[in-house]
């Protein structure tokens, strides 16, 4: 298997141009190009300063995706008050990184919520055959996701939502099946929250 976490969840910008060496400055305008990895099934990242990009020949190794963005550094804290963002953000990257087929459904749905909150931004898609690629950039780390497109039918997409806000969710308070009204605080039974999920449509 593919080193997954090297290959569909690919890490942040590189600091300076791969093909010249030259360190960017924040604000300049630079190129995020994705290319096949010769030693496995997935992709390499690599950033290069949009003169460097533009003097590509054309022998050489053609790009699977690119994209042309802003050069920023990586903030190296995060604000600890983002809890439901970050916790979003931490399962989609485990997600993406053991890329199990069963997942496939809750990583688009997550990779969704986190474009919705502006956190990620769509760059591409590519049809590949085994269904469309969506390739999203973090805006404020600049890590990119590699997101097959399920398709999900609009029927099931609400009952996928629950699923995944079920996973964001704290841990609700185990309750004994046969505890009385009479034995919680105040003689009242206790019964969980309702969480309320946001509706989210698939673009």
């Amino acid at each position: 298997m593919a080193l997954l976490n090297e290959t569909w969840h690919l890490r942040s910008r590189a600091r300076q141009c791969s093909a010249t060496g030259t360190p960017f400055i924040e604000g300049q305008p630079i190129v995020t190009a994705i290319f096949p990895d010769p030693e496995s099934s997935g992709y390499l990242r690599k950033d290069f300063l949009e003169e460097a990009w533009k003097l590509r020949a054309d022998e050489d190794e053609t790009p699977f995706s690119s994209w042309r963005t802003t050069y920023s550094p990586v903030a190296i804290t995060e604000n600890p008050q983002t809890v439901t963002k970050q916790g979003a953000e931490d399962l989609l990257r485990s997600l993406v990184e053991e890329d199990q087929e069963h997942t496939e459904n809750t990583r688009y749905i997550l990779a969704l919520m986190l474009e919705r909150q502006k956190l990620l931004r769509e760059t591409d898609s590519q049809p590949t055959s085994g269904g469309t690629l969506r390739i999203y950039e973090h805006r404020k780390t600049g890590e990119v996701f590699i997101v097959k497109d399920p398709n999900i039918p609009l029927d099931q997409v609400e009952k996928i939502q629950e699923e995944v806000m079920l996973l964001l969710s704290p841990q609700p308070m185990a309750l004994d099946a046969e505890r009385t009204p009479e034995a919680a605080p105040g003689g009242s039974a206790l019964a969980p929250a309702t969480p309320s999920p946001e509706h989210i449509q698939p673009q």
